[in-house]
């Protein structure tokens, strides 16, 4: 019986490992890399000798790898880093590669820090993979310490041009950055249009967070950036709450009558200007927005139908798309009536002149200034040297034996020097393709690892028996072996985001024309390339079920995280109503002490990044055939996400009914947030350990606030907030609770 979790996680896993993901494809991008393949395999093969090709192509080959991973980096500087890496590693690995226990020594200390590269980011994980690799595959060329450097000069010069031919052939400049911030307003449209007809609908911040990591430049790329990058993804995040309050009928409007619809026209219309914008911020032209939707996002002659909260949130909407044509720093169209409308010239038809709605049209960057608060230009992307300090705090912080980065490194130096054992071992001339294999496939997770190691065998199979199949028929010359490895490879980097399979499929072949160039047979090549790949992959595979680094215990931990998160996020809103002037400017001339909206901000930040460190943990957990003491099941696990869903939501919408400085402070959230400060802790250390947290004060708080309140003929949006977050974390103390 225990057998069964392993073959049912197993068989799901390989299921994933061959499955076939739709993406787009770039046949520019993959073919700009592969004629850098081309360019340094011909000049080599050209000048210098078929084992000189060989080597210089794994830089070519490695290095434009770098660049398609998914990084915010400059693609040149990617590339750059990755040949720097790997022509280093070339180097190290001829020095000792005379002395074999040095150099296995050398080895496994070299896979152990690669390993520890996860710590910092996938893409520096598979970067420092690839210099293992290439230690692997060329010190078993032949040479003397001046070859060495030949060779390392090579993968250098490999890598540079790539880098050139990226600077010299740019392909969508700006592209990926532009789809980022696309996709995050084509989500906050399509989060609307949902809203309509389910005002508790889920909404997805990954895309967000997406845009929030793309929108990270150099100083040097910010001056540089087109304009419409600069100023929307601030909008699509202030765009979300007021979308939610707005369609929510227990702090906005009720489910039936006149103003439902009012609701539903402002939603549909506020989804159409954001898909509008998101069209053409993808295509880099100007705004076109439909007469129709323009009309919808005014005050009705009539007056307003909106009452209440609903009505404020009614005219923030009206005024942010207002901000959304202006952030557009350029010509907007009006389609269908109006031909074009300078920015200068466009405004909103219909403004109320009362003082229940005059803040909502203030000037957010005007106020600030007024307050002396300083607002950054742009988020700041460190430079590369920047982060040598910041991996070497990673290091130390996760050089302990319980970091599952901690425990991937030390299985992948573990394994890579144990394969090129075995290798050795192995009658067959190219026995590195044990450990090379082993390091491709390992990831920190057992998912991924299992994952890979399928896709890499059914892949590395289906690749060289068609590569086998054509050098049999064609008995291709050097020259034509290279320009099919080529072909290979473009077909790689064309298809390298479908999935791993077909990954794995093109570099079976790419390896099989590449030996040949040197002059090996394809019928050894062939099958030398499968066994020792399945060799590999199961060395790789075994290593982690022998030293796991298991998702599951984990589950607790993420989830306490994502309580703490969204609990601080929700006392930073609170503090806005407890005291809407503890961020009132000082004396002339001196900043703010504190900025309400930007600790705000932060807070739901570290919401938003803790609830993504709890869906990775949970979705690889779920893959993992292991129950742990004290482990969440999936329905427990489900109804705790639902409550901090919630509770996260209800904040959220809270946070688009901010008061006004010269509010009056309420005391009833000041001592609601009291309430969640003081329980936090004791709530955090109970989900960690296993046992319900007690949410008693902050209940009592809230029965206070209602007595406060009795006698206000209804009661506030926060006071209903608070009520309602109550609730959600009581949800999450029955989820939770041992059964």
């Amino acid at each position: 019986m225990k057998a069964l979790p392993w073959i049912r996680a197993i068989g799901e896993t390989a299921r994933a490992g061959l499955s076939v993901e739709r993406t787009a494809i770039h046949p520019l991008i993959a073919l700009r890399g592969a004629v850098g393949v081309g360019i340094v395999v011909g000049l080599t093969l050209w000048a210098g000798s078929p084992e000189l090709a060989v080597s210089s192509a794994f830089g070519a080959f490695s290095s434009g790898v770098a660049t398609f991973q998914r990084s915010w980096r400059p693609r040149p500087v990617l590339a750059l880093s990755a040949a720097a890496g790997l022509a280093l590693s070339t180097f190290v690995g001829f020095l000792a590669a005379g002395q074999p226990p040095a150099f296995v020594l050398l080895l496994g200390v070299w896979a152990f820090m690669a390993g520890m590269a996860w710590g910092v980011g996938p893409t520096a994980g598979v970067v420092a993979a690839s210099t293992v690799a290439v230690m692997l595959v060329t010190v078993t060329l032949p040479t003397t310490l001046l070859g060495a450097l030949v060779h390392a000069a090579l993968i250098a010069a490999g890598g540079c041009v790539q880098a050139a031919l990226i600077v010299l052939f740019p392909v969508r400049r700006w592209g990926e950055r532009r789809d980022a911030l696309a996709d995050a307003l084509a989500g906050v449209a399509d989060y609307a249009r949902r809203l309509r007809h389910d005002p508790s609908a889920p909404f997805d911040p990954e895309p967000l967070m997406k845009a929030r990591s793309a929108a990270a430049v150099t100083p040097r790329q910010a001056r540089r950036r087109p304009r419409q990058l600069g100023g929307y993804r601030g909008l699509a995040e202030r765009f979300r709450p007021v979308l939610a309050s707005l369609a929510d009928p227990y702090l906005g409007a009720p489910m039936v009558g006149r103003e439902r619809e009012r609701v539903r026209e402002l939603l549909s219309a506020a989804a159409t200007v954001l898909d509008a914008t998101a069209r053409a911020i993808r295509r880099g032209e100007r705004v076109r927005i439909p007469e129709d939707a323009l009309e919808v996002l005014q005050v009705p002659e009539t007056g307003p139908v909106l009452n209440g909260p609903a009505r404020k949130a009614g005219m923030r909407l009206i005024a942010l798309t207002e901000d959304a044509v202006d952030a557009a720093e350029e010509p907007v169209e009006i389609t269908r009536s109006i031909p074009l409308v300078p920015r200068a010239t466009w405004h909103m038809p219909v403004r109320s002149d009362s003082a229940e709605d005059a803040d909502v049209y203030a000037d957010p960057e005007a106020e600030e200034e007024r307050r002396g608060v300083r607002r950054p230009r742009h988020l700041n992307q460190p430079s590369l040297a920047a982060l040598v300090p910041l991996a070497l705090r990673i290091f130390r912080r996760e050089l302990r034996w319980s970091s599952p980065v901690c425990r991937h490194a030390v299985r992948v130096g573990a394994v890579v020097a144990l394969g090129y054992l075995i290798g050795k071992s192995l009658p067959p001339e190219h026995g590195y393709w044990v450990p090379l294999t082993a390091v491709m496939v390992l990831r920190p997770d057992f998912s991924r690892t299992y994952e890979r190691g399928v896709a890499r065998l059914v892949g590395t199979l289906f690749g060289v028996a068609v590569a086998g199949t054509v050098t049999a028929l064609v008995h291709p010359s050097p020259a034509l072996s290279a320009a099919l490895a080529v072909v290979s490879i473009g077909l790689m980097y064309l298809l390298m985001r479908t999935g791993y399979a077909i990954t794995s499929a093109c570099i079976g072949a790419y390896v099989v024309f590449l030996l040949g160039v040197a002059g090996s047979t394809w019928s050894q090549t062939v099958l030398e390339r499968i066994w020792l790949t399945a060799v590999g992959g199961a060395l790789a595979m075994l290593s982690y079920a022998v030293f796991p680094a298991w998702q599951t215990p984990l589950l607790r931990d993420r989830l306490a995280d994502w309580l703490s998160a969204t609990v601080s996020y929700t006392v930073a809103v609170l503090e806005c109503f407890a005291d809407p002037r503890r961020a009132a400017p000082g004396p002339a001339g001196t900043p703010a002490p504190e900025h309400p909206d930007r600790k705000v901000r932060d807070a739901l930040l570290d919401t938003r990044a803790a609830r993504l460190e709890w869906d990775e943990t949970a979705a690889r957990a779920g893959a993992e055939p292991v129950r742990h003491r004290g482990r969440l099941s999936r329905r427990s696990a489900s109804d705790a996400q639902a409550a901090l869903v919630t509770g996260g939501r209800v904040t959220m919408l809270l946070e688009a009914h901010l008061p006004e400085r010269d509010a009056e402070p309420s005391a009833g959230a000041a001592e609601f947030a009291e309430a969640l400060r003081e329980t936090l802790p004791a709530a955090d250390k109970a989900v960690r350990e296993n046992e319900p947290p007690d949410w008693g004060p902050v209940h009592a708080a809230v029965s206070h606030w209602w007595e406060l309140e009795a006698d206000r003929p209804s009661p506030s949006v926060a006071l209903r907030s608070a009520d309602l977050m109550a609730d959600a974390l009581e949800d999450l103390a029955e989820a939770v609770a041992p059964r």
